[in-house]
């Protein structure tokens, strides 16, 4: 792990990668002709402010919030959308957020503007006051980093957060060439770093990470599961065999996988407390 270029950029790349990403781009097209969903609607002024909506195929027993990969400057909600049939199949809606990108706005910016997401998609949901359904925060790389970060709000009704090969101590990506866009220095990594400020109460967690993936990734996860513990909070990790860092997203969407499965168990269990 001496090396953060490789361990946060060439060594998490896989040849796999393009054509996976092509077939969740196929997949996400038939989430949206077969729904039902609503899709870019506003929740604030900027150009990226915007989420889909699939609605739950059963009662509702809750929201899956995700936010999507992309180091915090690239990548679309849209690739993403495949992940919501299996969701919206076991009685959840699914809102996918998109967020302003680095270098147009700062990281901390970011995760304020994505923060202001929540509102929108409680009133998209249909639920307010004592009746609010509860919310689970999700995201895959970045959108794990801003799960967390609008996790720590401590907001009532954010049920659990389910956390997918996050990094949660930004100070690693100061000497890689993602900081040409991040742009931060040593102070500004630190207080954007959740892994730093974990208190208590705060929702359980479900923290994944692929077995492939590279030993810093690895080493995120086991960090920031074990920090949320000794905060006080309940927390899980899962490191998921023979996968890595865009497979994780097959196993987290495929009924019948070890990690879908401790997800619905996760979130089932967490909005009947």
């Amino acid at each position: 792990m001496d090396d953060p270029q490789f361990q946060y950029v060439e060594g998490q790349s896989r040849a796999s990668f393009t054509p996976l990403l092509a077939a969740f781009e196929a997949e996400s097209a038939v989430a949206v002709a077969t729904g039902p969903c609503v899709l870019d609607q506003r929740y604030g002024p900027l150009e990226r402010q915007t989420f889909d909506f699939f609605a739950a195929r059963q009662d509702p027993r809750g929201t899956l919030v995700y936010f999507h990969a992309g180091y915090w400057q690239s990548r679309d909600k849209a690739t993403f959308r495949f992940i919501a049939p299996a969701f919206t199949a076991i009685g959840l809606h699914v809102a996918l957020v998109n967020y302003p990108l680095c270098p147009t706005v700062s990281l901390p910016a970011l995760v304020e503007a994505a923060t202001a997401c929540l509102p929108a998609i409680r009133r998209r949901a249909g639920s307010g006051g004592a009746d609010r359904l509860p919310l689970f925060l999700s995201g895959h790389s970045a959108g794990a980093h801003i799960a967390a970060e609008i996790t720590l709000s401590g907001a009532a009704d954010i049920a659990g957060l389910v956390a997918l090969s996050g990094i949660y101590d930004l100070a690693p990506l100061l000497a890689t060439t993602l900081n040409q866009k991040l742009r931060l220095d040593p102070p500004v990594a630190a207080a954007c770093s959740p892994v730093h400020r974990i208190g208590a109460p705060l929702a359980p967690a479900l923290v994944a990470v692929g077995e492939e993936e590279t030993p810093a990734f690895i080493a995120q996860s086991r960090r920031f599961n074990a920090a949320w513990e000794k905060a006080g909070n309940p927390s899980a990790l899962h490191v998921v065999p023979q996968a890595d860092h865009f497979s994780l997203l097959r196993q987290f969407s495929s009924p019948g996988s070890a990690l879908f499965d401790q997800a619905c168990v996760f979130m089932g269990r967490q909005a009947h407390s």
